[in-house]
């Protein structure tokens, strides 16, 4: 028998794990990463390296608004479901920046209240607040704002692989697919709530 796990567990298991399973699975796909590159290190552009740090922050916004919106709806599982999967997002497009030479070490992966919904790109600082004003509107808008950040993410992990070496583009490629179950539950959530 199946036990059910409540929103307020989700978001308990969460902070409990938080920062340990963020360095620990960071490393372990680290570590994986460089076994599997060759000695051959490909050098990115830095308009290729800006986009790897685009679609970490972006990652990073849909955890965060997920979060921020299954406090609002605690009794609508669709986000605590999709922030754990949005964790490991992150963690994946994290490995990528590190591997070209991005530094992210200014970027706070915390679960700590103190860091959700903070971002060093403008651009995703305006985007998780746009979010999160309209997502307050409704349970429906919220799971609306959902679909569209999915949408939004599809579109930029394809134009995002383009040209970049083949351990990005099978990332991105796993991303998006990732991305496409999370719009899934969305579009779900959305039938079941209209």
């Amino acid at each position: 028998m199946r036990s059910i796990i409540t929103n307020a567990q989700r978001r308990s298991f969460m902070k409990i794990v938080g920062v340990g399973a963020v360095v620990a699975a960071s490393s372990a796909f680290a570590a994986r990463g460089k076994k599997t590159t060759s000695s051959v290190t490909v050098e990115l552009s830095e308009e290729q390296k800006d986009t790897l740090f685009f679609i970490f922050q972006e990652e990073k916004v849909a955890r965060d608004v997920y979060i921020t919106l299954g406090k609002i709806y605690t009794e609508e599982s669709t986000f605590a479901n999709i922030q754990i999967s949005e964790q490991e997002h992150i963690l994946f497009a994290q490995v990528l920046c590190e591997r070209y030479g991005i530094d992210t070490t200014g970027v706070n992966l915390s679960l700590d209240d103190n860091y959700i919904g903070q971002f060093e790109l403008l651009s995703m600082q305006e985007l998780y607040n746009q979010c999160i004003e309209l997502g307050q509107v409704s349970l429906l808008e919220a799971l609306k704002v959902g679909r569209l950040i999915e949408i939004t993410d599809i579109d930029d992990l394809e134009k995002a692989a383009e040209g970049m070496p083949l351990d990005v583009v099978n990332t991105y490629s796993n991303l998006k697919e990732g991305s496409l179950n999370h719009l899934d539950a969305f579009e779900k959530a959305i039938a079941r709530e209209s």
